[in-house]
C-alpha cells in the first residue's frame, strides 16, 4: 500500500516541479533577448554561440564589423554556464524549486546588468567601445545561464534557446501523424511531442519579433520585459518547489 501511494503521487510531483508553460516562456525570452542583442549590438547572438562563430567568419571575410565583441561573447557565455553550475552545486541538497528559482535569479541579475550597461552606453555607435562590449558580455553570460538551466535542474524541458532541433522534430512528428500508419503508441508519442514542441517554437518566433520592436521603441529599457518574465518564473518555481517538498 505504501509503495502504491508513492507511485500515485509521482505524476503529481512531476507536475508541481514544472511551472505551466515554462518552456514557452523561456523560448520567448530567448528569442526576445537574442534578437534584441543582434539588432542592438552589431549582429551579436547572446543566446547561442553558433551564430557568433558564423559572424566571426564573415568578419574575417570583410562582411561584418564588431569582431572583438563576438570573440569575447564565447568566454562570457561559458562563464554564465560555469556560474550556473557553481550555484547549482551550492544548492545540491535543496529542492528542485530552490534550484530553479536561484538560477532564474542569477539570469535576471545578469540581464539587469545587460540593460544597465546598455543604458549607460547609449547611443551605441561603436562596437569596440568598452561599455558596448560589457553590455554584450553580460547578455551572453545571462543566456549562458539559461542554456545551462534545463541541464542542471531535474525537470524535463524542451530546448528553448535554439529552435533548429525543435523544428526538425516537429516536422518529423507531423509527417508521421499525417502519412505514417505506425503503431498507436508511436503515433500517440509523436502527437505528444508535437503538442509539447510547437508552443516553444511559436514563443521563440513571437519573442524574436517583440525583441526587435522593443529595441526600436524603447532601446535598452525594453529589456525590462524579459527581466520581469524571469522574476515571475523565479517566484513560481519557488512556489511549485515548495508545494512539492513541503518547504
Amino acid at each position: 500500500m505504501q509503495r502504491g501511494s508513492v507511485d500515485a503521487e509521482a505524476p503529481r510531483a512531476a507536475q508541481l516541479d514544472h511551472v505551466p508553460g515554462e518552456d514557452t516562456w523561456l523560448a520567448s525570452i530567448a528569442g526576445y533577448v537574442d534578437t534584441f542583442g543582434f539588432v542592438a549590438l552589431f549582429g551579436l547572438f547572446t543566446a547561442h554561440v553558433t551564430g557568433n562563430f558564423i559572424m566571426i567568419g564573415a568578419a574575417f571575410a570583410g562582411a561584418d564589423h564588431g569582431l572583438l565583441i563576438k570573440w569575447l561573447a564565447f568566454p562570457a557565455f561559458v562563464a554564465g554556464v560555469v556560474f550556473a553550475r557553481v550555484l547549482d552545486n551550492r544548492l545540491l541538497h535543496r529542492g528542485h524549486g530552490v534550484h530553479a528559482c536561484a538560477l532564474y535569479a542569477l539570469q535576471a541579475a545578469l540581464l539587469a546588468g545587460f540593460m544597465a550597461a546598455g543604458v549607460l552606453a547609449m547611443p551605441v555607435i561603436d562596437a569596440d567601445a568598452p561599455m558596448t562590449i560589457a553590455c554584450g558580455l553580460l547578455g551572453a553570460a545571462a543566456m549562458g545561464v539559461q542554456n545551462a538551466h534545463g541541464r542542471l535542474t531535474a525537470r524535463s524541458v524542451v530546448p528553448n534557446t535554439v529552435m533548429t532541433g525543435n523544428v526538425t522534430q516537429a516536422v518529423i512528428d507531423a509527417f508521421d501523424l499525417l502519412f505514417s500508419s505506425g503503431e498507436p503508441k508511436a503515433r500517440q508519442a509523436a502527437r505528444s511531442r508535437l503538442l509539447r514542441t510547437l508552443p516553444p517554437v511559436a514563443g521563440f518566433a513571437i519573442g524574436a519579433g517583440a525583441g526587435a520592436a522593443g529595441y526600436l521603441f524603447a532601446s535598452f529599457w525594453a529589456l525590462l520585459l524579459p527581466l520581469a518574465g524571469l522574476c515571475v518564473l523565479a517566484v513560481l518555481s519557488r512556489r511549485t518547489g515548495a508545494g512539492q517538498t513541503g518547504i
